[in-house]
């Protein structure tokens, strides 16, 4: 007893184990909870945010890129395809909506598919109802109300995805943004994903020639801002990228794979050369 009260040491080094391990799980229930307002998605922080709705933008941040641009005559939109492996396919970010439109998402695919599901659902109840294509800025709204709807639930989350929707109806070309939030806004040219930023300095320096450009120059701006995006050491090839186009005389296509090559060499050609790109000669039958 003595020893024990003249010299601290001599206690058991078994008597501060229990307040250590409690220290120990609280240190660690701080950094599991270090936020108290993000435990759903209709709990405001004093700061007046909203956290969960920030985190499902940030994973649109994340998705791979996918820019969307229009001219007089065309919406288009390109995306790149990424793989979880050597051994995997690319997976699928261009969806066609209906005749007059496509969709390009970045963020969770499986939320993007089930959204496209949604818009392809709403554009056949609009053509059979009215025997006629559904307006794109109409769809876009009801597409963005009901991304709303997941942020005033408890019981929901919001979507992980945002879409870049290129469409022609009777008012013309059009690109649209969604976003998570329910916001959306309609663009001369725009970008997100991974990197967006470099994609959309890219546009903000040329949208203004967009307007008269054919499509096969479209096409290439396309692929050079969608370029901007890739990390050090990668490469535009024919199986990391999309792209999809409308306009008045055709119907939304995509193309794929071998269909994106010709606008790949007229890049390569060109950067070796040091002029302008020059536009393929099957360029011209891509729309019939």
């Amino acid at each position: 007893r003595a020893a024990s009260r003249g010299n601290p040491r001599s206690a058991p080094c078994s008597a501060p184990r229990v307040p250590r391990e409690a220290a120990r799980r609280e240190a660690k229930h701080a950094v599991m909870f270090r936020n108290q307002y993000d435990t759903d998605c209709i709990t405001w922080s004093p700061a007046g945010r909203i956290h969960q709705i920030e985190y499902a933008m940030e994973a649109v941040k994340q998705g791979s890129a996918a820019v969307g641009l229009r001219s007089k005559t065309h919406a288009l939109v390109a995306s790149i395809k990424k793989s979880s492996n050597e051994l995997s396919s690319y997976q699928k970010k261009i969806f066609k909506i209906d005749d007059h439109m496509g969709i390009a998402i970045a963020g969770l695919v499986p939320d993007g598919r089930v959204l496209a599901k949604y818009m392809r659902n709403e554009c056949m109840n609009y053509r059979f109802t009215y025997d006629g294509p559904l307006q794109v800025g109409r769809l876009v709204a009801q597409v963005a109300d009901k991304s709303q709807l997941g942020t005033q639930r408890a019981g929901h989350r919001p979507y992980g995805v945002g879409l870049l929707v290129a469409g022609f109806d009777q008012t013309g070309p059009h690109i649209y943004q969604t976003c998570p939030s329910g916001n959306f806004w309609e663009y001369h040219a725009f970008a997100i994903g991974s990197r967006s930023q470099a994609a959309r300095t890219y546009l903000e320096r040329r949208f203004e020639s967009f307007e008269d450009l054919p499509l096969d120059e479209l096409v290439v701006h396309a692929l050079l801002s969608l370029r901007e995006t890739l990390a050090a050491g990668t490469e535009l090839s024919t199986g990391n990228v999309a792209l999809g186009f409308v306009s008045a005389g055709s119907m939304f296509t995509l193309l794929e794979d071998d269909k994106v090559q010709p606008f790949l060499d007229m890049i390569g050609a060109a950067e070796v050369s040091g002029g302008a790109v020059a536009a393929p000669a099957a360029a011209g039958a891509m729309e019939e």
